[in-house]
């Protein structure tokens, strides 16, 4: 399978959006129809969908969590029951999706379209599906399926080439995933709501905001979970969105049914003085900066040529002592000459990651790449 998917581009300058749709119409009598609860947003899907998830597990449901993208291994997108799926796994499932499919439409669905339709094949016995779409909403290869609910999590600036250039379009691009019930995050940006009551007046959608779910004993029970497991203010609302997927869903939980619900690379301590983020965008920079205010880090850091890298470091900048650029293998990584002169108008110092020394404090920040690489600098792939 992983020769299979190697050969498949992981991005592409254009998407044909009829694809996933099409070849889904084909197909789809011979995948299951678990209840899927998607997941749309810029910020927070990961922790959402693994807190909903997790405690769906715990709850006795048999339960899948498609997320993306990795970090060290392919199996991290592919959580059932509490762990990553293992690769025998993975391979019948990919036996089984290429007995469905014909060999041109194998070979023409994109890497994530293709692991979208694997990943149901691996949860063809779970009653629940938490998942994630990869990017945008509408034209994403996970809006093809039917979902009982839609999450979504805050809306902001992020793949403006693909989701458009103001909040609007961008939050229209992600809404029109939703088929019929869906409850919103609290959106920092208006415009998100105004769309919101607009679709819900013109396609009849229940679309409510989790303060409308929650009552004073959610709200108890959130505090106790929060102080468990030491939560930081963006994962608590994270937290409470996935509480309100319960309920909506009327499933009665407790404290303990969120034990194992951390995912590992959201503001994770990989030891006493580092901390990884897989956060690539400026709303995940201002959740960072003020849950590690007013502590000070050297920042360890690296961009894509399209992210709007000066924002975000000017927002970390107050918690930053300084920036050490680590190497990504990635064709899309901004080159040093530019990052460099875009920390040296920010009054920025910077040099070239070597390795951590002790005392000192870290945050590694900036994509799934940044941490990836780092990890494997470090050694850490026990992880």
């Amino acid at each position: 399978m992983q020769d299979f998917l190697s050969a498949k581009p992981l991005y592409y300058n254009e998407i044909d959006y009829s694809r996933m749709p099409r070849i889904y119409d084909k197909i789809k009598s011979h995948l299951p129809n678990p209840k899927i609860i998607h997941l749309i947003g810029t910020n927070g899907k990961g922790t959402t969908g693994r807190f909903l998830a997790s405690a769906l597990h715990s709850l006795g449901f048999d339960t899948g969590h498609y997320t993306s993208p990795h970090i060290l291994k392919f199996n991290e997108r592919v959580w059932k029951n509490g762990q990553n799926i293992d690769d025998n796994s993975l391979e019948e499932a990919h036996k089984e999706l290429q007995d469905i499919l014909s060999q041109d439409d194998s070979n023409a669905l994109s890497y994530f379209e293709y692991t979208t339709l694997l990943s149901l094949l691996v949860y063809k016995e779970c009653e629940y599906v938490v998942m994630e779409a990869g990017l945008g909403g509408e034209h994403d290869a996970t809006a093809v399926f039917d979902k009982v609910l839609t999450l979504v999590t805050p809306i902001a600036f992020d793949h403006e080439a693909f989701l458009g250039n103001s909040i609007e379009s961008i939050a229209t691009t992600k809404l029109n995933a939703i088929q019929k019930n869906a409850i919103l995050a609290i959106q920092k940006e208006s415009e998100v709501y105004s769309v919101a009551e607009k679709l819900s007046k013109e396609k009849s959608l229940d679309i409510k905001r989790y303060s409308q779910m929650l009552d004073e004993s959610d709200k108890k029970k959130i505090e106790s979970i929060t102080k468990k497991l030491k939560l930081e203010e963006y994962l608590v609302q994270n937290l409470s969105l996935s509480i309100s997927a319960l309920k909506f869903l009327n499933i009665e939980y407790c404290d303990d049914n969120f034990t194992d619900a951390r995912l590992f690379g959201r503001l994770t301590h990989i030891s006493e003085n580092v901390i990884v983020d897989v956060g690539h965008n400026p709303l995940a920079a201002e959740a960072i900066r003020d849950s590690l205010m007013p502590n000070k880090y050297v920042l360890v850091y690296n961009t894509y040529k399209d992210k709007d890298y000066k924002k975000i470091l000017e927002i970390l900048k107050p918690i930053v002592k300084r920036v050490e650029i680590i190497a990504i293998n990635d064709e899309r990584a901004e080159s040093n000459s530019r990052l460099k002169r875009t920390l040296n108008d920010l009054a920025i110092k910077c040099s070239t990651f070597k390795s951590v020394t002790p005392n000192i404090k870290y945050l590694v920040f900036g994509s799934f790449s940044v941490v990836e690489a780092f990890i494997k600098r470090q050694n850490r792939v026990d992880v």
